[in-house]
């Protein structure tokens, strides 16, 4: 979906004039990283890249977005002639969507003449940032209760219908197995589910007939939501309905149960469906998920099969932001730092380097891109000249590879509180630089 070039900060467009003016538009190097990981973050996996190529490869000013620019009358003809024009004809490096990555880490780099480079800002973080944030928090509930099924539900209480649709993204390559979010299926490929709410219970004389007319109507997707009235008596109207389908050849494949303590309800709900022969039929759980109350039902040995989460993943509620930054880091190919207090940066154009010990990631190592170090490289090339030199993975092997990730993550870094911090460390060519900057200044 194409966005205009107007979502962004009026900054960004009152810099591009000042920058005009005086003629600077020499080449730029900014990085997007996190400062800092939250309390309760041991990691955070990259996302939103696709949509970041896509925008930059789409930016261009259209007539009439051009002329309500003249209508605020603080832009000059000259300059928004020349912004008529803009294309974006720098470099894209990044790390691959679903890598891995800790504090101060640049996760996408963008090299290109100042202006093309300041211009895309605001965007590109509102798109990374998001995307990321609800990535790493569902892997949280993944390994809250590994092996089990989960599925997005967050659409409706989303910050937006963008939102919805990078929510549902984002939790799918953390390992999410789909969403509800139906234009989620149409655009990324991602799996749907959905049965039905409790008004579709309550619009029928009977719990019986709401299930039955429901099974009728959808022989292939026959999951009842039991907790409308009384969840007890709502899985065995389910059961008697199902055992009238199975004249029907339809058979009944789950129940939902949506409110209540979920770990009683679910052993009793899971009893009465073995009694009476229904041991096949899953049990799927929803209504304010987190890690942390799935974690519980997971170790309490809650016989639940699969669990719908919104509203604490849409909104990341523990942790509803990153500590973020977009930064010049080199201009005219000299190396530049913010020394701000607490908003440090670290000067020059860099690569992260990643080392390992017996297959278990052991430390990582910033380091400026001139120096070769024999870590693994973790940042490649996407665009060159405002061209798309890397074929994107899909959604597929973007899950495959967080998930063989996660298999080269040291124990520590999987729980779901903060024990230590995985080490991150400066290249000495970088400290070089901050010393002679700081010296200089």
């Amino acid at each position: 979906m194409k966005v205009s070039p107007l979502l962004t900060d009026l900054y960004q467009l009152t810099m591009l004039q000042g920058y005009f003016e005086s003629g600077m538009n020499e080449k730029a190097v900014f990085e997007f990283f996190v400062r800092e990981l939250p309390e309760n973050r041991n990691f955070l996996i990259a996302a939103g890249l696709e949509q970041v190529i896509s925008f930059v490869e789409e930016l261009r000013f259209s007539s009439d977005e051009i002329e309500w620019l003249k209508s605020l009358r603080i832009f000059k003809k000259e300059f928004l002639e020349w912004l008529k024009e803009l294309r974006f004809t720098g470099d894209l490096y990044a790390m691959p969507e679903g890598t891995i990555f800790f504090q101060n880490e640049p996760i996408i780099q963008i090299c290109a003449p100042i202006c093309e480079a300041q211009l895309i800002e605001t965007r590109l973080i509102n798109i990374v940032h998001y995307q990321t944030l609800v990535a790493s928090k569902a892997i949280r509930m993944i390994f809250a209760a590994p092996g089990k099924l989960f599925i997005d539900f967050g659409l409706r209480r989303a910050h937006g219908a963008e939102a919805g649709l990078f929510a549902a993204r984002a939790s799918y390559i953390a390992g999410f197995s789909g969403t509800s979010t139906v234009l989620a299926g149409k655009l990324y490929g991602i799996p749907v589910f959905g049965t039905m709410a409790h008004s579709f219970i309550q619009a029928h004389e009977s719990e019986i007939s709401a299930f039955k007319n429901f099974a009728l109507s959808m022989p292939e997707n026959t999951v009842f939501l039991v907790d409308t009235y009384d969840t007890v008596e709502g899985v065995k109207n389910a059961i008697r309905v199902a055992k009238e389908l199975e004249k029907e050849g339809i058979k009944i494949k789950g129940v939902r149960i949506d409110s209540g303590d979920l770990l009683s309800l679910s052993k009793k709900v899971r009893e009465i469906l073995d009694k009476e022969g229904f041991s096949d039929v899953k049990i799927l759980t929803s209504g304010n998920l987190d890690e942390y109350v799935i974690k519980k039902l997971y170790e309490s040995g809650a016989p639940i099969d699969g669990f719908g989460v919104g509203t604490l993943m849409v909104t990341s509620a523990d942790s509803p932001y990153l500590n973020c930054a977009y930064k010049l880091m080199e201009y005219k190919g000299v190396p530049k730092r913010k020394r701000s207090e607490g908003k440090q940066t670290l000067p020059g154009r860099k690569q992260v380097y990643r080392y390992y010990k017996h297959g278990k990631m052991e430390f990582d190592v910033i380091a400026l891109k001139e120096e070769r170090l024999d870590g693994r490289p973790l940042i490649e090339q996407f665009i060159k000249d405002g061209k798309r030199v890397k074929e994107l993975p899909s959604l597929e092997k973007i899950r495959a590879y967080v998930k063989e990730q996660i298999e080269e993550l040291p124990e520590y870094l999987k729980k779901l509180k903060k024990s230590e911090e995985y080490p991150v460390k400066i290249s000495e060519g970088i400290k070089r630089w901050i010393k002679k900057i700081d010296e200089d200044s």
